[in-house]
């Protein structure tokens, strides 16, 4: 891969899907670019990258951006913003007296995120009905959401023995989840550069480990397509070395139990 195609791979990649490269990243690019080489029968990365600024083929983007995505995830990643919704933003909603809870967990890969919220919904009796939406960029890994059914490897990072022997089956095929932590989530293709407001308005939303691949314009465009989705008074949670400081002043920042932060929509 010549430096002037790194380079203009790198703008592409940026333009279509926010993730922003850096020089030292070019052996990852050439890694993760040789599996569609060998998927689509083509000689050289030289030649994709050709085909993609001089053609308009959208199944050759949509096949090189899904290549490129980070899909890396477990369940109860960091535990605390789990425990928060279980002991402050649940018992927020049940005072509020709230029929329906609708939360998002945006950028979800292969679905441990938006299944480990189901499952702290199913571990307690709570007076309201919580909806959650997973989505991300890739179609490939939302199919492999949908599916519910993942190897022990997978179960390994992050599951209690005693959430797997609750909330899964075995099959042969592997661990299958059961319908009560199925039935609450559904799964969606979106892009978190542009508008969102087609998804609905949410009363939480994880985001966590994303906007550290984003240039700060990005993150400033992505914060605001995410304020712009919260209810009044909605929380928005992301990943232990992210923040809205400095990008936004639509939130006010809260201190959860246990450490860690949330952002809660002021305006």
């Amino acid at each position: 891969m010549t430096p002037e195609h790194f380079q203009q791979f790198c703008t592409l990649l940026e333009q279509h899907s926010g993730i922003l490269l850096n020089q030292d990243k070019r052996y990852l690019v050439e890694t993760r670019l040789s599996r569609v080489l060998r998927d689509l029968n083509m000689t050289s990365i030289d030649e994709l990258v050709d085909r993609l600024l001089n053609r308009c083929e959208p199944a050759l983007l949509k096949a090189v951006i899904e290549a490129m995505t980070t899909n890396e995830t477990l369940w109860f990643r960091d535990e605390y913003p789990f425990n928060a919704l279980r002991d402050v933003f649940f018992p927020e909603a049940e005072t509020a007296r709230k029929r329906t809870v609708r939360i998002w967990s945006a950028a979800c890969s292969s679905g441990q995120e938006p299944y480990s919220i189901s499952m702290i919904a199913a571990e307690k009796s709570w007076p309201f009905a919580v909806e959650i939406l997973g989505t991300d960029l890739s179609s490939k890994i939302l199919a492999q959401a949908k599916s519910g059914l993942y190897d022990d490897l997978s179960l390994g990072r992050g599951l209690s023995l005693a959430r797997k022997q609750q909330f899964f089956d075995q099959t042969p095929q592997g661990w299958q989840l059961k319908n009560e932590i199925t039935r609450r989530v559904r799964f969606e293709v979106a892009n978190l550069l542009e508008p969102v407001a087609s998804l609905g308005r949410f009363d939480l939303i994880f985001c966590r480990n994303v906007l550290i691949y984003f240039s700060r314009e990005t993150k400033i465009k992505i914060i605001e397509h995410l304020a712009n989705a919260l209810n009044q008074n909605g929380v928005l949670i992301l990943g232990a070395s992210e923040s809205v400081q400095q990008l936004s002043d639509r939130f006010s920042i809260e201190r959860l139990p246990g450490g860690g932060m949330a952002f809660r929509l002021i305006k």
